[in-house]
């Protein structure tokens, strides 16, 4: 018996078209169809999507749709993705500076260098106590001195001090801050209005037949091309209370965001934009980015 993938795959040669082909006909990303035909299923979404593009690609296949979803759900894929841990964020790691880990000497053991040392004298080349140095280096992660077998140092000293150098380190920080960081707000500031694209408009010539955008409610985000080639017809923001009027030389493909800013003219008659839809033709209200297709005229 053959595979879902299988027979996904079989339908789709048998037409005669390409899985890029197929994806932008029915709206569903190739790679998604690559593994609908690989037998593929972990496409990190919703059962609910699987289900619904799984459906949508057979029904586009001229496969029995009811079939296709029937075998899916005899794999017990679903109920496996619903027992999967939620905890699949990455761990990229700890830093843990503490001075726990650091091996501690037991006082009887330093007393018992410090009374070999005391033994052994400068005739012997050791040091003697007068010699050691006043001060142990610091850690600079904890400020905990170094286990170095010299005389003890005032722990208040050293909270102070570490104090003094957190001070100094966080008006370092404010002061380069305040040379460069504006400077880098103004550079990133003036890049992104560069980055910024004109508006793209081919304007219709004369006697053409046309069409109307019109944003009527406040500024909209527009997107109009040749269904057949995709070259743009219009593309930018149209203020309110403003139109573009562009040419019919096709069937046009018109986008815009948010939908309810847009109606399109078309003889005389406006018509608003469609509500947007999810795959399985359900409204999708949490999003405000609509496509309406214009058949030629």
């Amino acid at each position: 018996m053959q595979s879902i993938g299988e027979r996904l795959e079989e339908a789709r040669k048998r037409k005669g078209i390409t899985i890029r082909e197929a994806a932008e006909a029915i709206k569903i990303r190739s790679e998604y169809l690559h593994k609908f035909e690989g037998n593929q299923y972990d496409i990190r979404l919703p059962e609910i999507y699987v289900r619904g593009f799984l459906r949508s690609y057979a029904n586009y296949l001229k496969l029995p749709a009811d079939k296709i979803i029937s075998d899916y759900n005899a794999l017990g894929l679903a109920t496996a993705g619903k027992s999967r841990s939620p905890l699949s964020r990455e761990v990229y790691g700890r830093m843990d500076i503490s001075s726990s880990s650091a091996p501690k000497e037991t006082p009887s053991a330093a007393a018992a260098q410090q009374s070999a040392a005391a033994a052994e004298g400068p005739a012997h080349g050791g040091v003697s106590p007068v010699e050691q140095p006043s001060s142990a280096p610091r850690n600079p992660a904890t400020f905990v001195p170094h286990s170095s077998g010299g005389l003890p140092i005032d722990k208040k000293l050293l909270v102070k001090a570490g104090a003094i150098a957190v001070g100094t380190l966080v008006i370092i920080i404010v002061l380069l801050w305040a040379i460069f960081g504006g400077r880098g707000a103004k550079t990133d500031t003036s890049a992104a209005q560069a980055a910024v694209p004109s508006e793209v408009w081919l304007r219709p010539q004369a006697g053409e037949t046309v069409l109307t955008l019109v944003s009527k409610n406040g500024p909209v985000v527009v997107k109009a091309n040749m269904a057949s080639g995709g070259a743009i017809l219009y593309q930018g923001t149209i203020p309110a209370g403003e139109s573009r009027v562009i040419p019919r030389r096709g069937a046009l493909r018109i986008e815009a965001e948010p939908f309810q800013n847009l109606d399109m003219e078309i003889g005389g008659t406006r018509y608003p934009m469609p509500e947007p839809r999810r795959v399985d033709g359900t409204r999708d209200t949490a999003s405000m980015r609509s496509a309406a297709d214009v058949a030629a005229p």
